[in-house]
């Protein structure tokens, strides 16, 4: 059975096509990635098709009466809302079904036989709808989820607009898990979550009996937990059966099998070219001429899609620093509430360290701590001597107005235009995203302007949180690359051991210095 059926879908921004001509067919059950390099459209997908965005052309149809649960990788909770009224909004319908049942019983008293007969059956219809979802147990429901995600411990009462961003997603997953949808729509869920979750989200996804489509770069997460896979690539969608690794195999054989193809067709284009140009003139071969000149016009010219650029970064090093990067004595982080022990701390000149540890915990708070972002509530940092320091910060301002072309110069001002777009071009951006603004490109592309401004500038160490968030696997790999190349000291937050295992000499978990209830 067809859930949703997407046809001759073609949408762009500007002068910039996403897609052209793309049909799709979501079945139930089905577990699908939708993957494809940044940029691409994945987002912008599932924007259309939950109708937050009107298509250019094409024709989106749900099946009735299909319930959609969407985690989007921008959802906003406004302020005020606390994790509770978020949790409960998931029960957003059965309270208008409750609205309306109470509408119903005040009219009741006035109503004609025929319209007390008509009131009685949708009451029953509604008290049905009700007891099959559990109406009367919700704030049971939602104290269940919440402490399965670890939710209570934050409180519930908290306002939703303080949280981090992993605890964001986990308020929207447990919102998702409440509403127990149809369909899940799922955009890089794993985005903020650490291992533990990571491994809850994949037990219950694998255990998920309706459909659902995931966005996502974290390749063992996908391999794990997706059945099919739709690429998105050159404004089109491709469908291949199999998990991650299976698809790399029929798109490398697939790609090879095009190339091998249109190089045949090259050469015999060249022999049909060349016999038409030495023939055409001759009265004796000119009719065999013109015959080769109707197959080359009758030809299905093989084209191949252009290369995308390849991202490509380079840290400028700084001069070497002292002995010590930093020094912590009886350092204790934290807000209204600590969120550390005291913390005594060292790193040394070339040491390339990772935090790891659950969502909410202290471990973005540790990093603005040291860089004097966030004063402590007690204790001290001592930074060292002569250090040039390079920030990645987990998530960008959405508020910004500026294009990324904009974005680069107003860090570099002394840069020429071309230095400017050619420094993005290096990060694997296009032309048309360079005169892009910033806030409307994908989030992975956002990553890689982040990413232009701090290779552009000397440093000897870096101070990166979640550097992976967004990324594609293509920019992931050269990210590893770059940082393994690194002769300064990096300390970096990451919840993906598949990226820092190489990368790291040390491994600090937070949860062992942590004041917070895990």
């Amino acid at each position: 059975m067809s859930i949703l059926s997407v046809e001759n879908l073609t949408h762009g921004f500007g002068d910039r096509a996403i897609f052209e001509n793309v049909s799709f067919r979501l079945l139930k059950g089905e577990h699908i990635g939708l993957i494809g390099a940044n940029g691409e459209g994945k987002s912008t997908f599932m924007n259309i098709i939950t109708n937050k965005l009107m298509p250019d052309e094409g024709k989106i149809e749900w099946a009735k009466n299909i319930q959609v649960g969407y985690l989007d990788q921008h959802t906003v909770l406004q302020k005020g809302m606390t994790i509770e009224d978020v949790l409960k909004s998931a029960f957003d319908f059965l309270f208008d079904l409750e609205k309306r049942m109470n509408e119903i019983c005040d009219k009741m008293g006035d109503a004609s036989e025929k319209e007390l007969e008509d009131y009685m059956e949708e009451l029953g219809t509604i008290q049905e709808l009700l007891d099959s979802h559990d109406f009367y147990m919700i704030d049971t429901k939602v104290e269940e989820v919440a402490r399965a995600l670890g939710l209570i411990e934050l409180g519930l009462d908290k306002d939703v607009t303080a949280l981090s961003g992993g605890q964001r997603t986990k308020v929207l997953l447990a919102k998702l898990l409440l509403q127990k949808p149809d369909i899940l729509l799922l955009d890089e869920p794993t985005n903020y979550l650490d291992k533990e979750h990571i491994d809850w989200l994949k037990r219950y996804l694998n255990e998920y009996e309706n459909a659902f489509i995931l966005i996502s770069h974290d390749v063992p997460f996908l391999n794990s937990v997706v059945n099919l896979i739709y690429h998105m690539d050159n404004r089109e969608l491709n469908r291949y059966v199999g998990n991650y690794d299976k698809f790399l195999e029929s798109y490398e054989m697939k790609k090879s099998q095009l190339e091998a193809a249109y190089n045949k067709q090259q050469k015999e284009i060249a022999e049909l070219k060349d016999f038409v140009a030495r023939n055409k003139a001759r009265v004796a071969t000119r009719n065999m001429a013109m015959s080769r000149q109707k197959k080359l016009d009758k030809m299905d010219i093989i084209e191949l899609a252009g290369e995308k650029p390849k991202p490509e970064f380079n840290f400028k090093e700084a001069r070497t620093p002292g002995r010590y990067i930093f020094t912590t004595k009886d350092l204790v982080i934290g807000y209204e509430e600590p969120l550390s022990s005291p913390l005594s701390l060292s790193m040394e000149r070339g040491q390339k360290i990772v935090i790891k540890g659950a969502n909410g915990i202290g471990k973005t708070t540790l990093l603005k701590s040291i860089l004097g972002l966030i004063k402590p509530l007690s204790g001290e940092v001592e930074l060292g001597d002569y250090l040039s320091i390079g920030y990645f910060e987990q998530e960008m301002d959405q508020n910004i107005s500026t294009t990324c072309i904009e974005e680069i110069w107003n860090e570099f001002p002394g840069f020429s235009q071309y230095e400017v777009r050619s420094a993005l071009a290096k990060c694997g951006l296009t032309t048309k995203h360079i005169e892009s603004l910033v806030k409307v490109l994908s989030g992975g592309e956002q990553a890689k302007v982040r990413l232009c401004k701090l290779i552009n500038r000397e440093s000897n160490i870096l101070l990166l949180d979640e550097p992976t968030n967004h990324l594609d696997v293509e920019a992931k790999e050269e990210l590893k690359r770059a940082l393994k190349a690194y002769k300064g000291s990096i300390l970096m937050v990451c919840h993906e051991p598949e990226f820092y295992e190489d990368i790291a000499t040390d491994v600090w978990d937070a949860g062992k210095w942590t004041t917070k209830l895990l």
